[in-house]
């Protein structure tokens, strides 16, 4: 199977998530907007309620995302993994995903476990670099080995995924060990890898402008339909900043400002969605490729883990706890 067949057949896990994540969002608005009117009719001081409304939304969204979220990932990246590495995918692609992510993970907390140790390792060692910049040249080597790191960063999450599919492919090997395995085979072949870099930013970027223009365009349309609700908001952020209860400049008290905030902040919202849910995965099969193909043939070393034992306390860790 090609790319494009992988993407195409695991696209269902893609809509799933979308249907989630738009719920998730409307739940937000719902809530921060129920907070704002009861707020203000109670206690004329409808921002305070507003931002209550928003961190509860946030707080119930997040708990529900643990234990249900989850399962669209990781589903999506074990059949992105048997795609390539197997050349096929059975009918009932979502049943299958959902099987295999429960027979590798037994429990909520053992995929958590296993993600947080990838980021954390991944994480650390990007940190590292931007320590070795400060070390070697001073404040001009710290901005170059911060710019470093930022990138790595961006590609964290791509090279997490990657990992996880490791831990899909090996499934024959405990997901700790093969969490291992997957860190290795990024540091063994970080040149194969390296070249998805371009098509990474390249087509992110692309999606950024184009979707996150368009939905900046819609939210600032539908703000401009409420100009009494942003009226009202925009004398709220006067009085708190004319009391000193809010540091800010008085570009925010005026309500058609408040609407472009409104529309830039619905323009990210929406392409972080889209963009993960759609963009993402798209880009995400050709970059598991190239990394479950170049470990194909690879044959890990005791020798390849004490190399990273070295770089990362967190991978250092986890060997000790796995051998």
């Amino acid at each position: 199977m090609d790319n494009k067949e992988i993407y195409k057949k695991t696209l269902t896990f893609s809509l799933r998530r979308f249907l989630w994540d738009l719920g998730s969002t409307i739940v937000i608005i719902i809530l921060s907007a129920l907070g704002f009117i009861v707020a203000d009719k109670v206690s004329n001081n409808g921002m305070i309620g507003l931002v209550i409304g928003l961190i509860v939304a946030i707080v119930v969204v997040a708990i529900a995302s643990h234990f249900i979220s989850y399962v669209f990932k990781a589903g999506q990246i074990a059949m992105m993994t048997k795609g390539v590495s197997e050349g096929k995918l059975p009918d009932d692609v979502y049943g299958e995903g959902k099987k295999i992510v429960k027979e590798r993970f037994l429990t909520v907390a053992a995929y958590y476990a296993v993600t947080s140790v990838i980021k954390g390792i991944f994480n650390q060692l990007g940190n590292a670099i931007t320590s070795a910049g400060r070390a070697i040249g001073g404040d001009t080597g710290s901005s170059i080995g911060s710019a470093i790191s930022s990138v790595i960063q961006t590609i964290v999450r791509y090279l997490c995924d990657c990992c996880l599919g490791w831990v899909f492919y090996r499934k024959d090997e405990k997901a700790t060990k093969a969490t291992l395995e997957g860190a290795v085979l990024f540091f063994k072949h970080g040149k194969t890898l390296a070249k998805n870099l371009g098509r990474v930013f390249g087509i992110s970027l692309i999606s950024f402008v184009c979707i996150g223009g368009v939905f900046f365009g819609i939210t600032y349309l539908i703000c401009m339909a409420f100009p009494g609700a942003f009226d009202a908001l925009a004398n709220e952020v006067r009085e708190m900043i004319a009391s000193g209860e809010l540091e800010a400049s008085n570009w925010f008290a005026e309500a058609g400002n408040l609407m472009i905030v409104a529309g830039a902040i619905g323009g990210v919202v929406m392409w972080e969605i889209l963009h993960s849910v759609f963009v993402r995965p798209f880009i995400l099969v050709g970059v598991l490729r190239n990394y479950i193909e170049s470990g194909k043939a690879e044959r890990i070393t005791e020798k390849d883990f004490d190399e990273l034992d070295g770089k990362s306390a967190k991978f250092k860790k986890l060997h000790q706890e796995a051998a």
